[in-house]
């Protein structure tokens, strides 16, 4: 059996699929690990590491001959269509695979006869936790989001005690207690801030005092989804919910929105005009810029004022520390593989909840319901 590993193509992405110290761990599976030359350059993953580690390294030229005779291509972003569509029948591609976007990627895969497996989709239930990339993936998210407000806020996160007296330490509010939004209150207590938190499910106050901040109670029915996550709100509670947000928005030096609901835009939070009654010089990182944002006017990839607060908008947060993305994301590939590898062969069983989840395609047969709802019921 053998893993390809090629480089990533999309714009942005830093991340790379497999890392030099776990190729072992594959081998133990059966697996023979073949990376593209220059795969992990951006995560500062060598070509010699991966050899010195037991991978074969194919030239860009030899690419198309690994790919031929690979069993499993294991990406970060989704393959593109041509490469997708020269997939052998039964392959597998693992990669975070969205349904309703990688349209192109999907239909490659119908054509070849392959199979798509996303990280998106895996299951939130105990024994996939291992295999969970959106989780491992939102801890760096939320630990980067810290660092980003704490970088660009013009004043201290911590209290100083001097003898020209007293620096009181800044006040984040984050919204939304997710993995990400966890992260970034457990950060920002580790720089010293003064710490809140926000979140529509029941299970949050708890999580969130936990981490040492302070919950913020609204006096709201709590919005409790599937496998843990937030469900959308209605317009009426949403409209509520920022008017009772919008003074602690404003006494807050450094907002953090997190909020995100798998598949959908995500929820609009804060209007502009909350943003722009927080003092001079704050600063608000909106993680959940590229699904439509928390935040009004927030921009993908881009830093814009409101006024005189800084907004960041989050775009390949994950890929701006790829070190350790990757290094978590391939254990999540390791995890995920492991479960298919039975026998000296990959087996991706329909029956098994955990795939019968994250099988986009399997076998050239679309099964995702959301993938065939926005290919027009093609593969059905």
């Amino acid at each position: 059996m053998r893993l390809l590993v090629p480089a990533e193509t999309r714009a942005g992405e830093n991340r790379v699929a497999v890392v030099p110290s776990t190729v072992a761990k594959f081998t133990q599976l059966g697996l023979d690990v073949v990376v593209q030359s220059g795969a992990g350059a951006k995560a500062y993953a060598t070509d010699a590491q991966y050899q010195a580690a037991g991978a074969l390294v194919v030239p860009d030229s030899g690419l198309d001959d690994a790919l031929a005779a690979a069993d499993v291509v294991a990406t970060v972003r989704p393959l593109d269509y041509p490469r997708a569509s020269r997939l052998r029948p039964g392959m597998v591609a693992m990669s975070f695979l969205q349904p309703a976007a990688d349209l192109d990627t999907i239909r490659g895969l119908q054509a070849a006869g392959a199979t798509g497996l996303s990280f998106d989709l895996v299951p939130r239930i105990s024994r996939a936790q291992s295999m969970d990339a959106l989780t491992s993936q939102a801890l760096v998210s939320g630990y980067r989001a810290a660092v980003v407000a704490a970088d660009r806020l013009p004043k201290f996160f911590p209290l100083f005690m001097t003898a020209a007296g007293t620096i009181q330490p800044a006040k984040v509010l984050v919204l939304g207690a997710g993995v990400a939004g966890l992260q970034a209150i457990a950060t920002a207590k580790r720089l010293g801030a003064k710490v809140s938190a926000y979140d529509v499910r029941a299970a949050s106050a708890d999580e969130v005092r936990s981490m040492g901040a302070t919950f913020v109670h609204l006096e709201l029915d709590t919005v409790e989804g599937s496998g843990g996550y937030a469900r959308e709100m209605t317009e009426d509670r949403a409209a509520r919910q920022r008017d009772l947000l919008a003074p602690y928005i404003a006494d807050s030096d450094v907002l953090i929105t997190t909020a995100a609901i798998p598949g959908r835009q995500a929820p609009l939070l804060v209007t502009r005009e909350m943003v722009e009654q927080m003092r001079p010089g704050s600063v608000v990182v909106d993680l959940a810029s590229e699904t439509g944002g928390n935040v009004e006017g927030s921009v993908a990839g881009a830093e814009v004022n409101f006024g005189e607060v800084i907004v960041w908008g989050a775009q390949d947060v994950a890929s701006q520390m790829p070190i350790h993305a990757s290094q978590l994301y391939s254990m999540n590939v390791l995890a995920l593989l492991g479960l298919a590898v039975k026998d000296g062969s990959v087996n991706i069983d329909p029956e098994d909840e955990v795939f019968a989840g994250c099988a986009v395609v399997l076998n050239g047969e679309i099964r995702n319901e959301a993938a065939r709802a926005a290919m027009g019921g093609a593969g059905a």
